[in-house]
């Protein structure tokens, strides 16, 4: 989006596409300012002969190019680039051969290199012709290359010396693609970093993505450069490293080359002046150059808002357009970004989610995001922290992966290598019997109090020494560490996360005295101009040692430690600041507590006190208050609104302390399927947390018959991020679809996959979901079968799909949409190139609606699935939607199912088969097609070839339509599945079938059950199975058949190598069938799935069927129920199939 004033100022070019020089007419003041840094006024300098015309080469044209070759590879861009070569080839100095050559290199470098390298071989011509169209064309990069040169390469230098370092490993690929958002969220601006994390579950938005290197580009050819860019990111997801990558790849030329000078500034650096000016401001980011730059393509990086002492207001910021004016530093950010200084220099920012928002979004043009790790991100972090015992780093991963909550949070590189090295830590001490009682990190406490023991002992990884006992290391640090957490807890108070000399002093900190294992874990230093800034290594760190200073501190204060001068009503005890810290952290507004309290709740867990040993209660002591505390935490359950996000971290704090009883119950409860009648107020609040952490909803969040309105209101903020919800049979009436397309329209929403089958939808909750669907982006399911929308409800949901671009799949059976719905979803159908599926059967929408669709079919080519079962289509709506099927290439699958058709409309239907070569499945179930339907049915089967599934079960063949099927599968080589169930065939079109069979190497799926093929039909089609490789399943029940049938397929059985599924319930096989098939069980390795249900084996007959399988590795199902075994057989039978195929499952 454009930012205030719509074209950028100073922007101004010539025809040649140059930038103005400083003594143009368009120059810019930036320009002139920049410019007269170096020479000391708006003029160029005079040369030795009075003029101000750039000074000749003094190392003479011939040289030129060798002279400034490196400045001019890592400064043309690739635009002016292509100017240059084609200026070149007009001048013949470069051949077309050579210009392609030119262009198929890469880096881009190595593009310029090899024009300059060619040039140099042809002398002095060629050089001068270069020097003076890039003097002429563009004024700007010839200073920068020529009169600046050195300065730069010393800017370049400085640059690539402090930006360089770390930037080696190879998970620094997550940071070359940003995700390019629209603003920040709701709960990116009110919410904690880790809670954002925890609440979106570590997955990115939806958003498109944008290449590093394409920042600050425009989107397309007719949009601008952003002027300000804003980039986003969590603590500890990169944001400082991605700065140092994107400064240190321009440095050498690998990106960012449309940018003749950048300089890079941190907030840390800016807290440490009262006033600044605009000009004192680039001089502070670029010390090695006076003129750092052309201004137009000049970018001004200031990273990390977040850490700013003093909050942005541009409400009430004072304005000032004069560069060399000194104002506060706010003041002066402030008018930067309003583009009332340095109008023509890029800005980009980085922040923090929440300190983002101090910007309003009309100022700014493009804002980014950077994303978490995904899981070959991780692992390869997991590697490189470990490289050198990777079966360490595949211990931890396989740690982090078994706890979800964890997992999660471990998609932040920051927290990502703190819990790295605790379960490093804990896995390397596991076995030490001298150690305390290992225990197995699983919450965010225990993970920081094996980091913080790391620290205080010194003891790490790569140093393989002996390390001092813990106790040790805290008598020695006591203070010191005290010290640190004082500074932390009340840092954290006013919302400062960066500490200078002064601060260090006024908490009694001499830095100089802290151990390396402390400021290299837990304080790290930075030495900016003009003074040292000291920092915790991620947020966390600081919130822990707050949590750890309250609670030593708690032990013995009188006053309310939340207020540092001490001034306050007394407090007395442990318990009574622990209630006043959940108070506070209830009433702070921005959330900014809970991770402290959470922490501060772990401290109370038996596996903290273990660890910390020395530092926290006595054991006895410590377990009375962890009652006490876990009781002012569920009263927080009840007098917070159920679910709210208090709520949740209030659970979330019972579980740091390891009371997670109730919440534990619940996980079982869903896991059942059993939540009906358990989700009050306290227990929704355990549902949310569970929403954000249970394996049981990774796959499917199912919440079906549980939830009220009440409930559901309390869930949406979970139900947000749910990626597949099923609410089904909840009775959900039209009000609860209001606060569903509530969730839906918001643009956080994730939810992929939406449920709301058996509830009573009407008309309204429709028109409700189709608001939502005209601005949703994630939303590709949406199921409202058994509902009663109606007519207008399926109107409201057309005209959304008008505009809808993301559904892919509609469900709305059995909702009354009559003939009319069918007709407004013909309309969207027209315009609509995204939905794949549509279910409309049970709608009673007639042979008009059918018809209405088919028009639709004629030009709709997207459509992949069209239900239409049920819907008294008939013949006349089945020859409309032939017509359509003659004409549309995308439908794949027709289900026409107990429509009245007769063999007019499978005519029709066939007819249109012979020339379409989309339709893959056609389902014919239960219609009126009678026997004089199956030639037709066989001609298209001669010509089809895309055709794989074909249902034509509950009909009216016979043995007629039977064999002209039979004699088209003969030839047929695209179906493989073919029910013919209940069709009154009998042998004689089995025999017809399995003549087919013989050669038909396609088919391999076949359906004759209740058809009365007796033991002739079964015989043909055993001698088939003989022969027949493709087979696979093979559906014989209530299909006539006796002892000799089986006898049959027992010897087909011992030979055929492909069957796998043979159903042959409700037949007569009898003791002598039995005893057959078992023989053949002992020989035959392809069948998997064998029913014998209801054939009168008797006990005999099954314990044959059973001893038989002590030889059988391939079966897995067998049913023998129905056999007159009685219950005292069935566990004979079963204990048998148990013992001699243990992996096989009975039905006995």
């Amino acid at each position: 989006m454009a930012g205030p004033g719509g074209q950028r100022a100073g922007r101004e070019r010539d025809g040649s596409g140059a930038i103005a020089g400083p003594g143009a007419p368009g120059a810019s003041p930036l320009t002139r300012l920049l410019t007269s840094a170096r020479f000391g006024s708006n003029r160029l300098p005079p040369d030795r002969f009075g003029s101000n015309r750039l000074p000749p080469d003094r190392f003479g044209s011939s040289t030129w190019i060798q002279q400034y070759c490196r400045q001019l590879a890592r400064s043309i861009s690739p635009q002016f680039l292509q100017d240059i070569i084609s200026h070149l080839c007009r001048l013949e100095l470069l051949r077309a051969q050579e210009a392609a050559q030119v262009r198929a290199a890469s880096p881009m470098p190595e593009q310029v290199r090899a024009v300059l390298d060619v040039l140099a071989g042809q002398g002095s011509h060629a050089s001068q012709s270069l020097q003076s169209f890039i003097q002429t064309s563009n004024w700007q990069l010839y200073l920068h290359s020529t009169v600046c040169g050195p300065m730069v390469q010393k800017h370049l230098e400085s640059l690539q010396g402090s930006c360089g370092n770390g930037l080696e490993t190879g998970a620094l690929r997550r940071l070359t693609n940003l995700l390019l958002v629209e603003g920040l969220s709701d709960i990116q601006q009110k919410e904690h970093d880790i809670l954002q994390v925890e609440t979106t579950k570590g997955l990115p938005n939806a958003s498109r993505s944008i290449p590093l290197e394409k920042l600050f580009r425009p989107l397309s050819k007719v949009s601008i450069p952003p002027r300000v860019s804003v980039t986003i990111g969590v603590a500890g997801i990169g944001k400082s490293t991605l700065v140092k990558l994107f400064v240190c790849s321009w440095a050498k030329g690998e990106m960012g080359r449309d940018m003749v000078s950048v300089l890079p500034l941190t907030f840390r650096q800016l807290n440490t002046y009262e006033k600044l000016s605009a000009e004192h401001l680039l001089r502070s980011a670029s010390p090695h150059s006076p003129e750092p730059a052309a201004a137009a393509r000049t970018l001004l990086i200031l990273d990390g808002l977040d850490e700013f002492k003093t909050p942005l207001d541009f409400s009430n910021a004072a304005v000032c357009t004069d560069p060399k004016k000194e104002i506060q530093v706010d003041n002066l950010i402030t008018n930067i970004i309003r583009g009332n200084l340095l109008q023509e220099a890029s800005v980009w920012v980085t922040s923090r989610p929440a300190a983002a928002g101090q910007i309003p979004s009309g100022l700014v043009d493009r804002m980014t995001e950077i994303r978490g790790f995904g899981a070959a991100e991780m692992k390869d972090f997991l590697d490189q922290m470990f490289l050198d015992n990777r079966d360490l780093s595949s211990q931890v991963l396989q740690h982090i992966r078994a706890n979800r909550s964890l997992h999660v949070l471990c998609t932040i590189p920051g927290f990502c290598w703190i819990c790295g090295s605790s379960i490093a830590y804990f896995l390397k001490h596991s076995s030490d019997r001298s150690q305390e009682a290992t225990v197995v990190p699983s919450t965010l406490s225990e993970i920081y109090c094996y980091y913080f023991k790391m620290a205080v002992s010194g003891d790490w990884l790569e140093k393989p020494r002996e390390a001092p006992r813990t106790e040790q290391a805290v008598t020695t640090s006591r203070k010191l560490v005290g010290s640190l957490g004082r500074l932390a807890f009340y840092g954290l108070l006013r919302k400062k996360h960066v500490f200078y000399e002064q601060d260090m002093k006024a908490y009694g900190i001499d830095p100089s005295l802290l151990p390396s294992s402390l400021s290299t874990r837990l304080l790290l230093k930075e030495d900016a101009q003009p003074s040292t800034a000291y920092y915790f290594c991620h947020l966390t760190i600081q919130e822990f040692l707050a949590a750890l200073y309250y609670y030593t501190a708690a032990k013995r204060a009188i006053f309310d430690l939340f207020a540092e001068s001490g001034v306050s009503w007394p407090k007395l005890g442990f318990l009574s600041h622990f209630r006043s810290a959940v108070q506070r952290a209830l009433q702070a507004q921005d959330r900014q507590l809970d991770i402290f309290l959470r922490f501060l709740a772990g401290l109370l867990s038996p596996q903290a006190g273990a660890l910390l040993g020395g530092w926290l209660l006595q054991k006895d002591e410590q377990g009375a208050l962890r009652g006490q505390a876990a009781g002012v935490l569920q009263g927080c359950l009840g007098a917070e609104p159920a679910a709210s996000p208090r709520a949740v971290n209030a659970v979330r704090c019972l579980q740091e302390m390891r009371h997670g009883e109730p919440a534990q119950a619940l996980e079982e409860a869903m896991r059942s399927g059993s939540l009906a009648g358990l989700l009050t107020p306290g227990n929704c609040s355990a549902l949310a947390y569970l929403l954000q952490v249970s394996d049981v909803c990774l796959e499917e969040t199912n919440l079906s018959n549980c939830l009220s309105y009440s409930v559901c209101k309390s869930l949406l903020s979970q139900l947000l991020f749910c990626h597949n919800l099923r609410l089904d049979n909840n009775q959900f009436k039209d009000d609860v679809m209001e606060l569903l397309g509530s969730v839906l329209s918001v643009k956080d929403c994730q939810i992929q996959r939406l449920s709301l089958a058996e509830n009573q939808i009407s008309n309204k909750g429709a028109r409700a979901l189709a608001r939502s669907l005209l601005v949703n982006r994630s939303l590709m399911v949406l199921d409202l079968r058994s509902n009663s929308i109606g007519p207008t409800g399926a109107k409201a949901l057309a005209d959304a799909l008008k505009k809808n671009q993301i559904l892919l799949s509609l469900n709305l059976q059995h909702n009354s949409i009559k003939e009319d719905g069918a007709t407004f979803l013909a309309e969207a159908l027209l315009t609509n190139h995204r939905l794949l599926t549509l279910h409309l059967q049970k709608n009673a929408i007639g042979a008009q609606g059918a018809r209405k669709l088919a028009e639709a079919l004629e030009q709709n080519c997207s459509l992949r699935e069209l239900i239409l079962s049920s819907n008294s289509v008939g013949d006349n709506g089945s020859i409309a939607l032939a017509e359509a099927l003659r004409v549309n290439r995308s439908l794949q699958s027709l289900d026409l199912q107990s429509n009245s058709i007769s063999s007019a409309g499978v005519t029709a239907l066939t007819a249109a088969l012979c020339s379409n070569k989309g339709l893959l499945s056609l389902n014919l179930r239960e219609n009126s097609i009678s026997k004089e339907g199956g030639p037709a049915i066989a001609r298209a089967l001669h010509s089809n070839s895309t055709l794989r599934k074909l249902d034509l079960a509950a009909n009216l063949l016979y043995d007629e339509g039977g064999k002209a099927i039979a004699l088209a599968i003969k030839e047929n080589r695209a179906l493989t599945s073919l029910h013919l169930q209940w069709n009154f065939i009998q042998a004689k079109a089995a025999t017809a079938l399995a003549q087919a069979l013989q050669s038909n190497s396609s088919l391999a799926s076949l359906d004759l059950q209740e058809n009365a093929i007796g033991d002739e039909g079964v015989a043909a089609l055993s001698a088939a199975l003989k022969v027949n490789t493709t087979l696979a399943d093979l559906h014989l029940q209530v299909a006539s058949i006796g002892a000799a049938g089986a006898q049959a397929l027992a010897e087909a059985l011992m030979v055929n190598k492909s069957l796998q599924v043979l159903d042959l319930r409700g037949n007569s096989l009898g003791l002598a069938g039995a005893r057959a098939v078992a023989q053949a069980l002992r020989v035959n390795r392809s069948l998997r799935r064998l029913s014998l249900q209801e054939n009168s084996l008797g006990m005999e007959g099954a314990i044959c069927i059973a001893t038989a399988l002590k030889g059988n590795h391939g079966l897995t199902y067998v049913n023998l129920q129905g056999n007159h075994i009685g219950q005292s057989g069935a566990k004979m039978i079963s204990d048998t199939i148990r013992t001699n195929a243990p992996d096989c499952v009975v039905d006995v």
